[in-house]
């Protein structure tokens, strides 16, 4: 608990759910231990968060810089993008006012540019200046702001190593794409053979969000001249890959960052989306054990109203009990003659809430790494249903390596069909397969636990993080 006492750490993540949550977590864990942390927002994000019920996130000093840039002359397009992203962020990648989603970065990158530095020197006249900064791996260019006015920097890695590891090959130009018409295996050091589909979307459908791809790309633009790399996973969890990525520079694996399970304070804290949770919970306490397939794809993928029909006929189809999360933007892409005779629908919920739940048997995801990391930490098999970026390679390893769940196939049209959807659900919920599932999902969830209880790796790692930042 002393290791860290006096020392002060700024924490900065990228202002998307998937970001905050292993961020604001590990900034809870480093509390723990004796840390002082303040996280680093901009004004217009913090009116956003919904500061939840939790003793240790209170303990987090939140601090804002002032957006340098939310207005263009193309139109208030840092709105438009906050709006987007909270609601049905793929149709404000681009609009008729330009690449919304670059504009956002160009100005989230010159409100911290601006700020951070004012905010670090108000720290230095204090009784706790910062000593270091942890920042998201999709914002490098902190690291030089950081040695810049004396703080040693330390990179948060919030994708699965495996997905890391393919952009650094794309960094550095290792990585040859096959054609797709080739069907050739892709092989990688320390990777199983990948095929083009296994690869994150953005690789491979080249020429679309050349934002977001760029981005993933740069985050290794200073990998080496961070005093301390991060990553959101375990060491048995990707073993092989965590030691050659290791070779590249020393590592610290801190995962799965997620709040300590069977306690009280099973929240992150900060969201920006506000569930309705009594409505669920009471639906979920009237179900049987293992009886119910959670649905959730997270808080940016908003599939097209065709698929969004095939995934509703397909629950049905199951015959399962169902909790699907639809955002409110989402719910006129719902067949109108949808019947929910064994289901409920919610506009958010807090999903380690419903994970936990003893009602649930399995998780029909879009693979994000969040969302995947918690439903192996609560040993939940897992239907994959990737959308895009990582959350391909993700599903790959969800099916093909852990084997905690089945993969979903798409047809010709890139549809997941009824069929597939329904059948993908009962081979969990229903086959002997499922079983199998179970069994390993089950083991999955052991050794989560066990790497961050006392002794374990991550637990160690973090420690030894602590002590390093205390000698800093």
């Amino acid at each position: 608990m002393a290791s860290g006492s006096g020392t002060h750490i700024l924490a900065l993540p990228f202002p998307l759910q998937g970001h905050i949550n292993p961020m604001l977590q590990l900034c809870k864990t480093l509390i723990t231990k004796g840390i002082r942390v303040t996280l680093v927002t901009t004004v217009f994000i913090s009116s956003s968060l919904q500061i939840q019920a939790s003793t240790t996130s209170n303990l987090i000093n939140i601090e804002t810089i002032p957006d340098a840039a939310a207005t263009t002359s193309e139109g208030d397009v840092y709105q438009v993008f906050i709006n987007n992203f909270k609601e049905t962020i793929t149709q404000g990648f681009t609009t008729s006012e330009g690449d919304v989603y670059q504009v956002f970065i160009n100005n989230f990158k010159e409100t911290i540019t601006q700020g951070l530095p004012r905010l670090i020197e108000k720290h230095k006249q204090s009784s706790y200046p910062a000593k270091a900064i942890v920042y998201d791996s999709v914002l490098p260019w902190t690291l030089d702001i950081a040695h810049q006015l004396g703080l040693k920097g330390a990179v948060l890695f919030t994708q699965p190593c495996t997905v890391c590891s393919i952009f650094y090959h794309m960094k550095q130009g290792t990585l040859k794409i096959p054609n797709e018409d080739e069907g050739s295996d892709i092989m990688l050091p320390a990777m199983p053979p990948l095929k083009l589909k296994d690869l994150p979307s953005l690789i491979y459908d080249t020429g679309a969000y050349t934002a977001l791809f760029n981005l993933l790309i740069d985050q290794f633009s200073t990998y080496r001249d961070a005093d301390w790399r991060l990553f959101n996973t375990f060491d048995k969890l990707e073993d092989e890959i965590l030691k050659w990525i290791a070779s590249e520079g020393p590592i610290l694996t801190i995962g799965p960052t997620i709040p300590p399970l069977h306690t009280d304070d099973i929240e992150y804290g900060l969201s920006l989306f506000k569930p309705d949770a009594e409505a669920y919970l009471k639906w979920l306490e009237t179900k049987e054990n293992g009886s119910v397939v959670y649905v959730s794809f997270g808080s940016l993928v908003t599939p097209g109203e065709k698929q969004m029909e095939e995934i509703a006929r397909g629950l049905v189809e199951s015959n399962c009990f169902f909790l699907w999360v639809v955002r409110a933007s989402e719910e006129s892409k719902l067949p109108p003659d949808f019947v929910l005779e064994k289901g409920l629908i919610v506009n958010w919920c807090s999903q380690l809430q419903v994970l936990a739940h003893p009602a649930i048997g399995c998780f029909v995801t879009h693979c994000g790494w969040n969302s995947t990391l918690e439903a192996l930490s609560f040993g939940v098999p897992m239907v994959a249903m990737a959308q895009w970026t990582d959350q391909t390679t993700t599903a790959k390893l969800i099916a093909d390596v852990w084997q905690i769940g089945v993969r979903t196939k798409a047809d010709e049209n890139d549809f997941v069909t009824r069929e597939e959807i329904a059948g993908s659900v009962r081979e969990i919920m229903q086959e002997e397969r499922g079983n199998e599932i179970r069994r390993n999902a089950s083991n999955w969830k052991q050794l989560a636990k066990e790497a961050v209880s006392e002794g374990g790796s991550s637990h160690k790692n973090i420690t030894e993080f602590v002590i390093q930042l205390s000698r800093s």
